[in-house]
Formats: C-alpha cells, structure tokens, sequence
C-alpha cells in the first residue's frame, strides 16, 4: 500500500465519527485507472481507491455522482465516507459492498430501479459540474436543449479529442455532417433531463448478497434516459427480463431504436481516445449508418 494504513484510518475514524482501525488490508480489482483495496476492521469493510495527487477532483465527482445517485433512493450504491490527499495521493473511501448471485427477480428489479432513478429530474440538461468518463473529461455545463447539449458536450468534444489523437479529418467531416442534422434524429421526441449513471456497462453494477441491483463508477449528469439504456446494449450483458421490467416501469419512444447507435457512438469515440485501435474504424462505420438514415 503506498500510503500510511494508519492515517487512513483516522481519516475514516474523522470522517464517520467512529472509531475505527484497519486489521487487513487487501488489493483488489479497481479498474485500469486507480489502485483499490479492501480495507477490514472488526465490524467494517471499507473499499479504497488511490491516484495520483492530481486525481483529486476526478474521486470528488465520483463521490458526489454516488452521493446524487444515493439521495434519489431508488437503486443501491457504495455509500462515499471521503476523499482527500494524504502522502501525496489522491483517496476515495466508500462503503464495501459483498457481491453476491442472481436471485429470482435481479435483472427485473434492476430494470424498475433504473426507470425510477430515472425518473429523478432537473430543469436543464447537465450537471453542476464536470467529471470524467473512464479517464476522459466529460463536461456538463448545464444547457437549456437537450440536442445542444448532446451536440457540444458529447459529440464534438470527443470528436475533437480523437482529431488531437490523429483520427484524421475524414472522421471531423462525418461527424460535422452528422451534427448538422442531430434534429431529424427526434421528431416530436423531447427528452426530459434524467438522472443518469451515464457509464453504464456490465462491469460497473453488481448485485449484493441479497441478489440487490448496485450501481457503481458513475459518470452522472442529467440528459436523455435513452442514453443509459443505448450504453446497456453496446457491450451486452443485461437480460431480456431487465430490458422489460425498465419498458413496463416506463415505456421508451418508438424512436429509441435509430437513436441508440448515435448515442453509442459517443462511447466508442471515448473508448478510441482511451485505448485507439479499431474503435476508429467502428465509429466511422456508425457515423455512415447514421448519415445514412438523414
């Protein structure tokens, strides 16, 4: 462990005003970004991730999309003790949570829990502040329009990114064409701002071990729900049962489906800035279908 055991245990004794002291301390699988252990007392389990010093803000949006997530009372997540500096590396704290198996009525469950989530609001698109998406920025500006938003804070930020990278002007042109032409993507669809995981993949939930749904590594904003549902299909892993436990909770436009891939698209843009190779190629293979739908 690269800080002092000892302090991290009076921060946690600090921060939840409860006496703690750390018997075990073990690594364990934290993603590709940030270090994570398994810290054991007596009676608790704390989970803990470290970065470097600079990773400070990116663990307090974390802590404070968990915090947002947790205060909508619909779906369990890790709940956020603390985060700082100490030793010169970043920390998040939060609540361990024990895996546990599929019960039943898991992926129904999960399915309704995400619709309510959803159905938490706000007035504008966005989010008080930015926070990261993997290790990518993700800026959240609060905006009035939703296709403005998706446009600018999505599309063409990871655009730009992937040109910074060396994508290539062919991708800048597919995707200048595609913004120019975002409307005729809705119709008469007019999205309310939802609460939303925003990186929604099978390796960021869990069921606990009473076979309950948890959410984890968030990248909250608010925006169109259909963006969380179109994140579930583009790598697979969630159930049919969940798909229509959410539709009976609350149905989706009959749009969703030629909206899906424009939203993966901002995924796979993300996923060529973090880790290039083929995912180039895939986003310009959605870029065309989606031209070629105008």
């Amino acid at each position: 462990m690269e800080i002092s055991g000892e302090k991290i245990a009076e921060i946690i004794s600090t921060a939840t005003a409860l006496p703690f002291s750390i018997n075990s301390i073990r690594t364990v699988g934290g993603g590709c970004i940030n270090s994570a252990y398994l810290l054991e007392g007596r009676d608790t389990r704390y989970f803990l991730k470290l970065n470097h010093a600079e990773g400070l803000e990116m663990f307090s949006a974390e802590a404070e999309g968990l915090g947002e997530m947790e205060a909508s009372g619909a779906i369990r997540v890790p709940h956020p003790v603390c985060h700082g500096v100490v030793d010169g590396k970043a920390y998040l704290i939060m609540e361990h949570v024990t895996f546990g198996s599929a019960r039943g009525d898991s992926s129904r469950c999960l399915g309704r829990q995400l619709a309510a989530m959803h159905r938490c609001s706000r007035k504008q698109f966005g989010w008080h502040r930015d926070n990261t998406i993997g290790s990518t920025p993700q800026p959240n500006a609060y905006t009035e329009n939703w296709i403005d938003f998706y446009r600018d804070r999505r599309l063409l930020f990871q655009v730009e990114l992937a040109v910074r990278r060396g994508a290539g002007n062919a991708l800048e042109r597919k995707a200048d064409q595609l913004a120019a032409s975002l409307e005729q993507f809705f119709g008469d669809y007019r999205p309310m701002a939802s609460l939303l995981h925003g990186d929604l993949w099978s390796g960021n939930y869990a069921l606990d071990t009473s076979g309950a749904p948890v959410l984890f590594d968030p990248a909250v904003y608010f925006g169109d729900r259909e963006a969380d549902l179109a994140m579930t299909e583009l790598f697979g892993g969630f159930s049919s049962d969940f798909y229509a436990a959410y539709r009976e909770a609350w149905p989706l436009d009959a749009g969703y489906e030629r909206r899906k891939g424009l939203y993966n698209l901002y995924h796979i843009l993300n996923h060529y800035n973090l880790f290039g190779g083929g995912y180039l190629s895939q986003a310009e293979g959605v870029m065309e279908r989606l031209l070629a739908e105008i």
